[in-house]
C-alpha cells in the first residue's frame, strides 16, 4: 500500500543540503518514491504548528520502500547531509487513501 511522506523542515545549512537535494531526486526515484509536491512556506492560515520554511511530499511505493531508502547502507553518506541542512524537521507518514470513508468509519 502506497504512502505519502510529508517533510517541513527549515534550512540551516544551504551547502550541506544542497548536497544531499543534488542526489536524492535520483536515489529517491530508486527506491520507489516520487516527489509529490515541492513547496516555499507563504503564511499560517490556521493551526498551532510552528511554520516550517520547506514543505515536501513524497509518495513512497509502500512503507517498505520508504525504509529501504531510509536504511539502505549505500545511502549511509546521503542522509547526513539533509540531517546537518536542516533544522526543525518534521518527517510524518501518512496512508495513502482514495477517499476518507476509511477514517470516518472508524469513527462511528
Amino acid at each position: 500500500m502506497a504512502i505519502f511522506a510529508l517533510n517541513l523542515f527549515d534550512i540551516s545549512d544551504r551547502d550541506e543540503y544542497l548536497a544531499y537535494s543534488r542526489r536524492s531526486p535520483k536515489e529517491v526515484q530508486a527506491h520507489g518514491g516520487r516527489v509529490v509536491a515541492l513547496g516555499k512556506f507563504r503564511e499560517a492560515a490556521t493551526g498551532d504548528i510552528t511554520p516550517r520554511t520547506v514543505f515536501v511530499l513524497v509518495e513512497w511505493e509502500s512503507k517498505e520502500a520508504f525504509d529501504s531508502y531510509c536504511n539502505d547502507p549505500a545511502l549511509a553518506d546521503l542522509h547526513p547531509h539533509r540531517i546537518n541542512g536542516t533544522s526543525n524537521y518534521i518527517w510524518h507518514l501518512f496512508d495513502k487513501l482514495d477517499d476518507l470513508r476509511p477514517i470516518l468509519k472508524a469513527l462511528s
